[in-house]
């Protein structure tokens, strides 16, 4: 698990079809081989170290379903380690397993700060919520506005500044991890034991969607 609070942005040394190889220096601090690193969202496995690398395997699949298969090298990924009990948890629960590929529809500076907007499939509207969270290539950010297929989101200048935000420009692919917590009430909503009565009449009046 992860907090979608980037620690540091890596390099891509080299990439093939079955691994990425990353220099990067913070987040190898007491990591070791099997540990996992979340890449642009992604959750890693690390499979060898050196003093300033270190490489992950990444499968077929992942590459199908993640932007990683867009990644080269010499481009930029955010970086963070996995959560221990210690661990502040600044952001919001990922799990640095994708949801989509969406798109970056635009990035605009609003003065000092960034308004970005992402795109996705329709079919997970149903996740986004006003003031809920999100994570964009594995950074948790707070929803502004929403759409059916589309979330506007407020970037603070450190946050954009600090992550590959600003590398990104329109048409982008970038990995979308919906809130955990959305897709849990979705399945007790559906399930039939719902003996609570709770529903989303009820959620929506008392603020939670």
């Amino acid at each position: 698990m992860f907090t979608g609070i980037i620690e540091e942005t890596g390099e891509i040394i080299s990439t093939t079809a079955e691994t990425v190889t990353i220099k990067c220096s913070k987040v190898l601090e007491d990591t070791k081989i099997g540990d996992s690193i979340c890449v642009n969202g992604v959750c890693l496995t690390v499979t060898k170290l050196g003093s300033d690398y270190f490489t992950a395997d990444v499968s077929p699949q992942t590459r199908k379903v993640t932007a990683l298969s867009r990644v080269k090298k010499g481009d930029f990924v955010n970086l963070e380690r996995a959560l221990t009990l210690l661990s502040r948890l600044g952001g919001h629960i990922v799990s640095g397993h994708t949801d989509t590929v969406g798109k970056i529809i635009k990035i605009s500076k609003m003065n000092d700060f960034y308004e970005v907007t992402v795109g996705f499939d329709k079919k997970f509207g149903k996740y986004v919520a006003d003031r809920g969270s999100i994570a964009v290539d594995g950074i948790s950010l707070t929803v502004a506005s929403c759409k059916e297929d589309s979330a506007t989101i407020a970037v603070i200048p450190h946050t954009f500044e600090n992550t590959v935000l600003k590398y990104l420009k329109a048409w982008d692919d970038i990995n979308i991890e919906f809130d955990i917590l959305s897709k849990y009430v979705e399945k007790f909503l559906l399930t039939g034991d719902n003996n609570n009565n709770i529903t989303v009449n009820f959620l929506a009046e008392n603020g939670f969607c």
